[in-house]
């Protein structure tokens, strides 16, 4: 592990991290359905920065399959 690596562990050490189901949201059919056009794009654009974000800082996304929920919400028009 490099040094820098190694510092910022130690001074800010991991706890109670968020993990990807913390900020996940998951909406049935026909809450999406009730949602306006604003509201779908506006989920969309949190959880787009939400995935951005956790795999800049190392995320592993081996435990969940995006693929799957991404054919999801388009069979659901998301």
């Amino acid at each position: 592990m490099p040094d820098t690596d190694r510092l910022l562990k130690t001074r800010f050490p991991v706890t109670n991290a968020l993990t990807y189901d913390d900020v996940h949201i998951n909406f049935t059919c026909e809450e999406w359905t009730l949602m306006n056009t604003s509201q779908k794009n506006l989920y969309k654009d949190v959880m787009l920065e939400t995935y951005k974000n956790l795999t800049d800082i190392g995320y592993s996304w081996d435990c969940h399959n995006i693929e799957e929920h991404c054919a999801s919400s388009k069979r659901h028009g998301r």
